[in-house]
């Protein structure tokens, strides 16, 4: 829905104005944040601050620091009173008087909310030390949205090592996956989200128990997701110069190298439509003796 705000803060006293639209009619809600106050009359205007200026006669008018907002001169477009000064009878019953908590929904006479721009309000029986307010806002500025964070892209399967250099497939390095039996060294444990940072994060720890060649050793990492039967296909992968990778900063520095190219080029980093740098070789005899799917164990470093 929607809809303006505006505040307004004084020693003992804050307040928020709503302003908005309920129904095709336009409605304003003030609340007191803090402290009290009889609001006994309320001013608006645009953002036009040129010509003459609505004023209401007596104790209700807005003269002086009510017709100022931030040392510029304001121009009311509507002024509309809503009690005479003093609680009376009523005392803090008052339909007016307002407390820490408490809000008042007023109609205001306006076809669009770009017809406020500035809200006004006069009030007596204020928590502050004259007593008093003519209490003058402007419309707060919306707060930026948030950038969303790009999701990190994730994987099935993630090969750190060699490559045989006829068929293209790894051939001696360390298949991980994203699920599998439990308490397998190749399965990411349980609840890890299979980013390639989380990849990366445990085949180190393999490294230190000393199953898993260090990166200043490996030939390369390529990333698989499995098709619609479940059979994994690589998706794109990422080679080291003749010395490895010299530690995970730098691998994590190629892998993102290599998804802003696949991005510069028009390429999607989501799921399968990553596009293989080197794809899987078509033959299907190959395809059944090579595959990481079916030859992890053998492809395992000691």
């Amino acid at each position: 829905m929607p809809s303006k705000t505006f505040t307004y803060v004084d020693n003992g006293l804050s307040y928020t104005v709503t302003v908005y639209e309920q129904e095709g009619k336009f409605f304003a809600d003030i609340t007191v944040d803090e402290g009290a106050m009889d609001v006994n009359a309320v001013y608006f205007g645009d953002a036009d601050f040129s010509g003459d200026s609505e004023a209401l006669k007596g104790p209700l008018n807005m003269n002086g620091a009510g017709s100022e907002l931030d040392g510029e001169a304001v121009q009311w477009d509507q002024a509309e009173a809503l009690s005479k000064p003093g609680l009376g009878r009523d005392g803090t019953d008052k339909e007016t008087y307002l407390t820490e908590g408490d809000t008042l929904k007023i109609e205001l006479d306006i076809a669009s909310l770009d017809e406020i721009a500035v809200f006004g309000i006069r009030a007596t029986s204020t928590t502050t030390p004259e007593g008093s307010i003519k209490g003058v806002s402007g419309e707060e500025p919306e707060e930026p949205e948030e950038p969303e964070e790009p999701e990190e892209p994730t994987y099935d399967k993630v090969y750190f090592g060699d490559f045989d250099d006829e068929s293209g497939i790894g051939d001696n390095g360390w298949y991980l996956q994203a699920e599998g039996e439990e308490g397998d060294d190749r399965v990411l444990p349980e609840g890890t989200e299979p980013t390639f940072a989380n990849y990366l994060a445990y085949y180190e720890t393999l490294v230190e128990d000393g199953l898993a060649m260090p990166l200043d050793q490996i030939e390369g990492v390529a990333f698989y997701q499995l098709d619609a039967e479940g059979n994994p296909q690589e998706a794109f992968r990422i080679e080291s110069d003749a010395d490895g990778f010299a530690d995970s900063e730098e691998l994590l520095a190629a892998y993102d190298a290599a998804l802003t190219e696949m991005e510069a080029e028009g390429q999607s980093v989501e799921g399968m439509d990553l596009i293989a740098a080197l794809s899987l070789p078509e033959d299907d005899d190959a395809q059944d003796e090579a595959t990481p799917e079916e030859e992890p164990d053998d492809a395992e470093m000691a």
